[in-house]
């Protein structure tokens, strides 16, 4: 089912400062098959929230969107959630403060968890310093969009929220609408929970 979904996404070119995460090396692999179990978890799932780019301290440690080691680990909320996840001996970080609204919130989600993506699935960060998010070129995010479209088509995916303006901008230019809810990055925390809830209910 996401043969095609694993093809597209070891296509999207990696600049020098930005990162693909499932390459071939320990850390990646890894990665790739902590995304394969969350993506099983929720399979069945209607609803994806889109999202921008991984971050160093989340999904950049684990392979899986809006994860980071807290969530992953013992008793962590995406562990109970995905059975299996794994971590590197030494995580690069140990929280990342995204996650853990995003979970937050979810805890009081009905229904199916929701899928979570970024619209450009490379970690973006600024030149010679991996340790930093930057924000994706559009070009990037371009590259990126065939990727979360067909991870959509391969879930029936019905509604898909964009988590930020430019994951809204780049389905709009692909002629989807779709409604955005506040990143709950840099203050946005309570308006994330409080949108992306209320677009829960009347689901």
């Amino acid at each position: 089912m996401l043969d095609t979904f694993f093809r597209l996404l070891g296509a999207v070119p990696a600049p020098p400062d930005a990162e693909y995460l499932y390459g071939d090396d320990e850390l990646g692999r890894m990665r790739e098959r902590n995304l394969r179990r969350y993506l099983a978890a929720v399979h069945g799932t209607t609803v994806l929230l889109l999202a921008e780019a991984p971050g160093w301290r989340g999904m950049t440690v684990t392979g899986v969107p809006f994860v980071s080691a807290r969530e992953a680990g013992e008793g962590g909320p995406a562990a109970r959630a995905v059975p299996g996840l794994e971590l590197p001996e030494h995580p690069q970080a140990l929280w990342e403060a995204s996650s853990r609204v995003v979970w937050a919130a979810l805890a009081d989600w009905h229904g199916p968890l929701p899928l979570t993506w970024p619209i450009y699935p490379h970690h973006p960060f600024v030149a010679g310093d991996p340790r930093t998010n930057r924000t994706p070129r559009p070009a990037e995010v371009r590259d990126g969009t065939p990727v979360a479209l067909e991870l959509a088509r391969a879930f029936g995916i019905q509604t898909i929220v964009a988590v930020g303006r430019k994951a809204q901008g780049a389905l709009a230019a692909e002629g989807v609408d779709a409604p955005a809810v506040r990143h709950p990055a840099q203050g946005g925390a309570r308006a994330f929970t409080e949108q992306v809830l209320a677009l829960n209910a009347r689901s």
